[in-house]
């Protein structure tokens, strides 16, 4: 039986403490849609995305009436653009981008994520025509989201593909520099990447899943939060306790709306991304969260093992509450997202090293961080290696999505507004790394790989 407590705390965790549903994402696979006539093959991903995804945004906010569950964002992903093009004869993929971009305007939806490749082994003529095309394509578009998966444990590092990736995050820049680079918070690299992420910008549709499928993202530092304050100074066995429980009944209310908007739309359910996504609104921070366990501010000693304990007390939570946990599932360090984090990051008190320890521990890594315009391509090349390094030899997910703000430096600030939020211009290491980087080549998968 649920009783009135229940109820009224699960209302409390959507009225005051800014639990959501960040996003409902509808996986569209477009393999049948490749074409030798690249506006052939333009059409029909147009009209496959506004066949399945039509109902998307109705649906989200008709369940968001009944439950009374803010549901903040509808998205669609799709087969990585590199392997559906493949078959165009074009050396410019920009038009797909804009067919995504018109696709995703027509269904109403928020992101489309998938002008993407997964390069992790080596380039494809189609990979390379698309990582080429990445500029142009995002300075095109408004709502198209580009990601590259560099690694994986099972192939290594392709270093070439980390030099290239930091000159176009450079030309990404350069390209909206009329808009403080918001190109480049719409492009991420990956190690590890999954093929089930409903998180913009990383999210594509894997050649392992299915036709059509819904994954929905939850989020609720906000819940968590409040929980912990209520076990000040307990030890931190019952913090752990404390957020398992929460994760649980989080995820059990992102499990209702997926299965929910499953059944209107006849699309099978696929996963809940049960990760701890912040906002730049106050009460919504992983970083203040952080700073409940009993650390003066996120950044300082301490920061890295709360952050550990944090995301494995929400993945033990939430696998108790779905058979069905995928995408990244834990908690985000978004900088320029989360109000705790923008806070440390301007005190000096959170720096890149720092971040970069975190993300050791976290779910995705170096994420919405702006930095200044001028940083080379290479050291930008160095910061993706080290942390594609974390992932591949960690076994885990690791990203980074770079701004380098043209004309901008240590000291200026950038706002773009909504979700993306505002970052201060963080300060980066500039001992030049350029000779390694310039090497290429694969850096060989670690041994642990070797598992058949």
């Amino acid at each position: 039986m649920i009783t009135d407590f229940e109820v009224l705390e699960t209302m409390k965790m959507f009225t005051e403490q800014h639990l959501d549903i960040r996003t409902i994402t509808m996986g569209i696979s477009l393999m049948d849609c490749a074409d030798e006539d690249v506006n052939k093959a333009c059409d029909k991903i147009y009209n496959k995305i506004c066949k399945y995804a039509q109902n998307l945004v109705q649906v989200g906010e008709d369940i968001s009436k009944k439950y009374r569950v803010p549901i903040i964002n509808k998205r669609i992903s799709v087969t990585p653009i590199s392997i559906v093009a493949a078959a165009s004869k074009t050396d410019d993929y920009t038009p797909f981008a804009v067919a995504l971009d018109k696709a995703a305007k027509t269904c109403g939806v928020n992101f489309v994520g998938g002008f993407s490749a997964l390069v992790q082994k080596g380039y494809t003529n189609s990979d390379i025509k698309l990582i080429n095309s990445i500029p142009e394509a995002l300075a095109t578009t408004d709502f198209v989201c580009s990601s590259v998966n560099l690694a994986s444990t099972r192939t290594g590092i392709n270093m070439d593909a980390v030099r290239d990736m930091g000159n176009i995050i450079k030309k990404t820049a350069e390209r909206t520099a009329d808009r403080d680079a918001i190109g480049c918070a719409k492009l991420v690299v990956f190690a590890n990447a999954p093929e089930d992420n409903p998180f913009m910008a990383g999210a594509f549709l894997g050649t392992g899943e299915p036709e059509c499928v819904i994954n929905v993202g939850i989020s609720g530092p906000g819940v968590v939060k409040h929980a912990l304050e209520s076990v000040k100074g307990q030890d931190l066995g019952v913090v752990a306790e404390t957020i398992k429980k929460a994760a649980f009944k989080i995820t059990r209310v992102g499990e209702l709306v997926a299965r929910e908007a499953s059944e209107r739309l006849n699309v099978p359910f696929g996963i809940i991304d049960l990760s701890l996504a912040p906002t730049p609104e106050v009460g919504d921070s992983v970083a203040r969260l952080l700073e409940e366990f009993g650390l003066e501010e996120c950044g300082g000693w301490g920061t890295t093992a709360c952050l550990a304990m944090l995301n494995d007390a929400v993945k033990k939570g939430g696998t108790m509450a779905s058979s069905f946990v995928g995408g990244l599932s834990g908690a985000f360090i978004p900088v320029s997202e989360d109000e705790g984090m923008i806070a440390a990051a301007k005190s000096g008190g959170l720096r890149l090293e720092k971040l970069e320890a975190m993300t050791c521990v976290c779910s995705v890594g170096l994420d919405m961080i702006a930095i200044p315009g001028d940083t080379s391509a290479a050291v930008i090349s160095g910061i993706i290696a080290d942390e594609m390094a974390l992932g591949t030899f960690n076994n885990k997910t690791t990203a980074v999505r770079l701004i380098p703000v043209p004309g901008k430096t240590v000291g200026d600030e950038v706002v773009f507004g909504g979700l993306l939020g505002s970052a201060p211009i963080m300060p980066v290491n500039n001992k030049s790394c350029a000779e390694f980087i310039n090497r290429g080549g694969r850096i060989p998968a670690p041994i642990h790989s070797m598992r058949n």
